[in-house]
């Protein structure tokens, strides 16, 4: 049996993609095919199975692409945020579709972070860590070293509740790397103008509040951050067998 956990997602999917190129100079990054099936799929997949039924998807780079390939989804319903006009950055890009998202908390999700299968899922991971009265965000995480693919510099120190704290030195190594996904209670939001603005300052706002919370998979992380990134989690989901 799953946990309960939240019904709408909203789907990170407007970016260039610029480490991606020369595959997103005819395409989104989100339409990029890994091991036959585009990235867009993979996370949608993850997210159904996961007892998401409404997805948002913000989309600008080749957005007539995404919109066409998008409604072909039947398994889902699936709102696009429009951000031809602009690209809105991680929060801006949330509350610019926050009429669509609704108020109860949401999942968040990049399109470019697979894992493999190994280990509790980390969606339900995610699902049964939630607690809205002790945290505004749950960040998926992963053990550093622990996948392939690009790790930046920065990332998290946990405390013995959960508690995270950002670092915000790239000399300092973290033990833990957020792979761009989460729960989220979209009202944190609420007060920031409908123009773009990264994730970050929320990110530092809730951590001194004590609300910002993570939860650490023990699947093997594997970000599709650039061709050979791609090539490689291709080889090494031949090898394992797929995804969860």
């Amino acid at each position: 049996m799953t946990a309960a956990g939240p019904t709408t997602a909203m789907v990170l999917a407007a970016g260039l993609g610029t480490r991606m190129r020369p595959l997103t100079d005819t395409r989104p990054k989100a339409l990029v095919p890994v091991a036959g099936k585009p990235l867009i799929d993979h996370v949608l997949d993850r997210l159904r199975d996961a007892g998401v039924t409404r997805a948002v998807v913000n989309v600008h780079h080749f957005a007539d692409q995404m919109e066409a390939h998008l409604a072909g989804r039947r398994d889902l319903e699936v709102l696009i945020s429009d951000e031809r006009a602009q690209l809105l950055d991680s929060g801006g890009g949330i509350r610019h579709a926050a009429d669509k998202l609704g108020r109860d908390p949401i999942f968040l999700a990049n399109i470019d972070s697979l894992w493999l299968n190994r280990g509790r899922p980390p969606l339900e991971l995610l699902k049964a860590a939630w607690n809205p009265a002790e945290m505004d965000l749950l960040l998926l995480l992963v053990a550093r070293g622990n996948g392939i693919g690009f790790e930046g510099p920065l990332g998290f120190f946990m405390d013995a509740a959960g508690r995270l704290t950002h670092s915000g030195d790239p000399d300092v190594v973290t033990p833990y790397v957020n792979i761009g996904f989460g729960i989220m209670d979209p009202k944190v939001l609420d007060g920031e103008p409908d123009a773009a603005f990264p994730i970050h300052p929320t990110w530092r706002r809730l951590q001194a509040a004590g609300r910002l919370h993570g939860a650490v998979m023990e699947a093997p992380w594997m970000h599709v951050g650039d061709p050979a990134a791609r090539d490689a989690v291709e080889a090494e989901l031949a090898r394992e067998g797929g995804v969860s």
